[in-house]
């Protein structure tokens, strides 16, 4: 339940007539709704730190949790953002899998390599796990997406401004919203990134863009002109023009620039500008452009500005919308194995354009954590936030390696309960007894449950992934009362409402209870006490020892035997799927681990501070796909001997397996 609700602005949200309009225009739905959850604010949860790496004395943030949450404890705490970047899903109807990889088992590494010489290596390591699905009921997107930006607005600096990536299939109706929040006054750009250069689209043009929205928050906003440096294509291409007094070689650019203006004298002679157009300079800054032999004048008299090459090159070629020259990270350090990793380059684009100094630099949709980590390389400082475990993860580690200081923090919303929400979602159905599906139910309802008595009973059950569902108010149970139910068959007598998160049970009762438009009966069932017994910690047999070695004094702790369950119930599917699937050509070969399970161990860290409360990572190991040993953010060549060492004695260790999930054991 939230502590209390903040809200979105002070003073009353403007421009709710333009978010009418816009239901008319493209029969956009909830709008109404919308309204409600403005009106309520946004909820406030208690916020949970995990760990602190390094001092951060500039106060950077690692947050899980949702967007809209996430503002509300930044409001709260007075904190304001400069520069905000945001990669949303794009509602692309795709589903995205985080391809995980067996480790290298340093007990049975001989055993491996020997499976590997004989067998794809790629089909013996890895299998994939479902991260997040960009699978959209576009009014839903629109609407969580309003609620987002609006929150988003909340904490932006004055003179702030944010930039919006999309692609072709929701951003022309995303520009609407972001018209109607920041104001059509506030549009600065519409960038067209192009990601690849080529696509075989069949039956159409390949698409190889995103359109990046950019916006202010007012008037003001910082931007620094971007500079490229020429290519020798664009340097033969463009300065094809010799100075004949000085060899130089140089470009006829516009001496013009849209708009009316008056006429000017060049030789002698009165000319006036083309049509629609002005001089772009001054009758003094010409006559002094004549004197320094600056305007060429083309076959017809046309007068032109030379740029040379010369000048040109130290400066290099501004930036324009048209941003093709920052390919996809594709090879390099910077790939974290993150199904939609942007580029650096791009993050540095726009951050170096678009802030300065100290200031900080904010992405809600996280995802790699590039934002954050060129945020670091940049000297700004950052806040990232996602929902998502795996996020989380890759952000924590890819931070440490680059020597970064922040807090970690996780919003104790209920959703944290279940470290990977797309996996509880797809579980859910076999854990609500009786639920299947029906088709006969709009997809509002999760399924049903068949009563003897009652018949049908349609169950309601939040999405995990989606704020506008968790939290069961008065806006949700007034449109399950007024849209949902109606919709149902006339024979439906019951239906079942669960909930992860509530405003006020006895608030919610009371609203069902005073109105009378319904006379189906509504159970209320709390999600949690279905899904406290789906998160099962994994089990680990170890032994810690003091060791005094030429090298190293100190602590280890070795693994003995490693067990998840959860990991190996995975592989079981991967296998049974592989197996329905094999052929001559393409025969079964199983995912197989051995009996100590220390290949499902992907991170290890020690806590030699406390012991519970926040996690000090005082010594900790990766082990990356290829089986090399990170440690403490260093990269090696060394493979896993199965132990982690530390300077000091060990209180608490923590295991990651291979999935993402973390258990914790005192040592």
């Amino acid at each position: 339940m939230p502590i209390k609700y903040v809200p979105f602005i002070p003073e009353p949200v403007e421009g709710q007539a333009v978010l009418s309009n816009f239901n008319r225009i493209l029969r956009y739905k909830g709008a109404d709704e919308m309204s409600m959850v403005l009106q309520r604010g946004m909820p406030l949860y208690e916020m949970e730190k995990q760990e602190t790496v390094g001092e951060n004395a500039d106060g950077n943030m690692v947050i899980r949790g949702e967007c809209v949450s996430a503002c509300a404890y930044l409001k709260e705490q007075g904190i304001q953002v400069d520069l905000v970047y945001i990669d949303p899903p794009f509602a692309s109807g795709a589903d995205y899998a985080k391809k995980v990889y067996i480790r290298r088992n340093p007990k049975v590494a001989e055993a491996i390599a020997l499976a590997e010489q004989e067998l794809d290596i790629d089909e013996l390591k890895a299998f994939e796990e479902k991260m997040y699905g960009d699978v959209w009921d576009k009014e839903k997107y629109l609407n969580w997406m309003y609620e987002n930006l609006m929150a988003i607005k909340t904490i932006m600096s004055e003179t702030a401004s944010i930039y919006v990536h999309l692609d072709y299939h929701i951003g022309h109706y995303v520009k609407i919203l972001l018209d109607e929040i920041f104001g059509e006054a506030n549009f600065i750009n519409e960038i067209v990134w192009k990601r690849t250069g080529a696509h075989n689209d069949a039956g159409k043009y390949g698409i190889v863009h995103d359109t990046i929205f950019w916006y202010a928050k007012g008037t003001e906003y910082m931007f620094r002109e971007m500079y490229i440096e020429l290519t020798e294509e664009h340097k033969s291409t463009r300065f094809k023009y010799i100075e004949e007094e000085t060899g130089r070689k140089f470009y006829p650019g516009p001496i013009t620039a849209p708009g009316t203006g008056p006429a000017r004298v060049f030789r002698g002679v009165s000319l006036q500008p083309p049509a629609g157009r002005h001089w772009s300079y001054s009758q003094e800054n010409i006559d002094s452009l004549e004197r320094e032999n600056r305007i060429y004048y083309s076959s017809t008299g046309t007068p032109y500005l030379k740029e040379y090459e010369d000048e040109y090159t130290i400066q290099g070629r501004r930036v324009q919308s048209i941003w093709d020259d920052i390919l996809p990270s594709k090879t390099g350090n910077e790939l974290v194995d993150y199904s939609t990793q942007k580029p650096e380059a791009l993050l540095e684009r726009v951050i170096q354009a678009s802030s300065s100094g100290k200031m900080t630099i904010a992405d809600f949709f996280g995802g790699s954590g590039v934002t954050a980590a060129v945020a670091n390389t940049l000297n700004r400082r950052f806040i990232h936030c996602d929902i998502g475990l795996n996020s989380i993860q890759t952000t924590r580690d890819r931070l440490v390696a680059d020597g970064a200081e922040f807090d970690l923090l996780e919003i104790k919303d209920g959703v944290q309960l279940y470290r990977n929400p797309v996996q509880t979602m797809d579980k859910i159905k076999s854990l609500i007894p009786g639920l299947k599906n029906e088709d006969s139910l709009d997809s509002f309802w999760e399924g049903a449950i068949s009563d003897s008595k009652l018949g049908l009973v349609p169950v309601y059950v939040p999405n995990l992934m989606d704020s506008g569902s968790k939290l069961l108010d008065v806006v949700l149970m007034n449109r399950i009362i007024h849209q949902a139910i109606p919709d149902l068959d006339s024979n439906i007598k019951k239906v079942i409402v669960y909930y992860i998160d509530i405003t006020s049970e006895d608030e919610i009762r009371k609203f069902i209870s005073e109105d009378d438009s319904t006379a189906v009966e509504i159970e209320l069932r709390d999600l949690k006490a279905v899904l406290d017994d789906v998160v099962i910690g994994d089990y680990a047999q170890f032994h810690a020892e003091e060791v005094h070695e030429d090298l190293f004094g100190g602590w280890q702790v070795m693994i003995d035997t490693f067990v998840s369950d959860r990991v190996l119930q995975k592989i079981t599917d991967f296998n049974n799927k592989a197996r329905m699937n094999a052929s001559a050509k393409k025969p079964f070969k199983p995912i197989e681990i051995s009996e100590d399970g220390l290949e499902l161990i992907e991170f290890l860290s020690l806590d030699c501070t406390a012991v519970d409360g926040e996690w000090h990572s005082d010594s900790e190991i990766k082990i990356d796909k290829n089986g090399f040993v990170i440690r403490n953010g260093e990269k090696t060549k060394e493979f896993w001997d199965g132990a982690i060492r530390s300077e000091k004695q060990p209180l608490r260790l923590k295991i990651r397996n291979i999935c993402g999930d973390e258990t914790v054991w005192e040592v």
